[in-house]
């Protein structure tokens, strides 16, 4: 709550540095002492508008950011007749700690991720990409969906939300002066400035026209300092959030193991194609990094993994393949070269062909009869998840 009302002062910085740009608009022969004098009368003046203007943005965003996000995501509310798989999960770990089961969605994309969403009980609810679906089997979703309804239980997406629109108007507000300063240093009242400047005595340049230019120098310190402090503060927020909400997954599912093949399967997999950076900020897990990971949203799934271990008793089988899912979406298999033809398309959520009497047997240099005939003799045991 601390950090969330440092960030809302942030609000009050901005306008600072915008009533300091505007008194050099106004007037540019005065010193530091009066531009600082004056655009604080103006900071204490604007204050009610301020803190009117930033409630209206946060009322806004309270009643439409999930209609914002589902247009961005494309996230579909599902029931338990379209996805039962799914719902049972999700309604199964509600039911075991009492917990008020969330909307469920589904988004269409091949990535491997999911986020909880709302500011209320009305309003929470959890999206699923189809990729995770496909990807992961029934108890590491378990473990996805424990670890969304940890972030909604604890109040981690309350929290969140209302960290992302302040921080959206600490942003939007600083790039709106720092485009006025910009359009003001290169348009027509900088020359003017310099024209005004020129024709007065040397005395003058020294002692007034110094002060515009040491004034603007500390409003624009001020916005990129308040941006980066709002960045700094969310980011906080969400990091240590993210530990917290693994380990309300195991408490949920008292499998450690799960959570572990949930982060391994999902690690580098998780991009949202056109999703904005907040909405990735809600993430399981957020592949993009800032420079140097010093603006990164999440933990590294390795430390977050190393923490599971630790204090959860899990076992790490360390990084995952995925066949057939890791192709990017739109590319074709090649033929193969005995026939000509792609290989048998995939059956079963792991994407493995599973032999049957109808099949051919198998040719070329490297077919084996005894293995790849059907019936009893074959070398394959079939099962619901293809082949071993």
């Amino acid at each position: 709550m601390l950090l969330l009302g440092g960030l809302f002062l942030l609000i009050y910085v901005l306008v600072y540095a915008g009533a300091l740009i505007a008194e050099v608009m106004i007037r540019s022969d005065a010193t530091v002492a009066y531009y600082l004098r004056v655009a604080l009368n103006d900071l204490i003046k604007a204050l009610p508008w301020a803190t009117l203007g930033t409630a209206a943005w946060i009322a806004i965003a309270y009643y439409f950011h999930q209609s914002i996000i589902d247009a961005v995501t494309g996230g579909e509310a599902i029931t338990r007749q379209q996805e039962p798989r799914l719902y049972n999960l999700l309604e199964n770990l509600c039911i075991s700690r009492g917990i008020t089961m969330p909307k469920l969605k589904i988004m269409d994309s091949p990535a491997l991720n999911a986020f909880a969403t709302g500011l209320n009980q009305r309003q929470y609810a959890v999206t699923v990409t189809t990729g995770l679906l496909t990807a992961l089997n029934d108890q590491e979703i378990e473990a996805v969906l424990g670890h969304e309804l940890t972030h909604i239980r604890n109040g981690d997406v309350r929290m969140m939300v209302i960290a992302m629109i302040i921080a959206g108007v600490v942003g939007f507000f600083g790039e709106l002066f720092f485009r006025l300063f910009t359009n003001m240093a290169w348009g027509g009242w900088g020359g003017g400035w310099s024209s005004r400047r020129s024709s007065s005595s040397d005395s003058d340049r020294k002692g007034s026209g110094g002060g515009a230019i040491v004034i603007i120098i500390i409003a624009v310190v001020l916005i990129v300092l308040a941006w980066l402090l709002s960045q700094w503060v969310k980011l906080a927020l969400s990091r240590t959030r993210e530990y917290l909400a693994d380990a309300g997954s195991v408490e949920l599912t008292k499998n450690p193991d799960a959570m572990i093949s949930a982060l391994r399967k999902i690690e580098g997999r998780g991009e949202l194609p056109g999703a904005t950076s907040a909405v990735m900020e809600l993430c399981v897990d957020n592949p993009r990094e800032g420079f140097a990971d010093l603006f990164a949203t999440h933990p590294s799934v390795e430390s977050r993994i190393q923490a599971l271990v630790k204090f959860a008793g899990g076992r790490d089988p360390g990084p995952l393949a995925l066949p057939e899912t890791d192709a990017l979406p739109g590319t074709q298999t090649e033929p193969t070269p005995e026939t000509g033809a792609p290989p048998p398309l995939p059956s079963g959520p792991w994407g493995g062909s599973q032999p049957t009497p109808a099949d051919p047997p198998r040719q070329g240099p490297w077919s084996d009869p005894a293995r790849d005939s059907p019936g009893p003799s074959s070398g394959w045991s079939s099962g619901p998840w293809g082949p071993h």
